[in-house]
């Protein structure tokens, strides 16, 4: 079950990886959202996919 858990999570952080690097804004913003991204394991990844995904293009204009 701890495997499928980790497994998740990563799948998780990949997808939001991919989709930040899609968005419109600065190859600093994307490195610096991906860093605290992975930095903050499934806190990170929870955010993001809960609020922050609308809201970062506002923050790395």
């Amino acid at each position: 079950m701890k495997i499928i858990i980790i497994i998740l999570g990563y799948i998780l952080a990949i997808l939001a990886i991919l989709d930040i690097f899609k968005k419109n804004m600065s190859m600093a913003g994307k490195i610096i959202c991906t860093i605290l991204l992975l930095l903050t394991n499934w806190v990170g990844v929870l955010v993001y996919f809960l609020w922050a995904k609308d809201h970062v293009t506002e923050w790395f204009k």
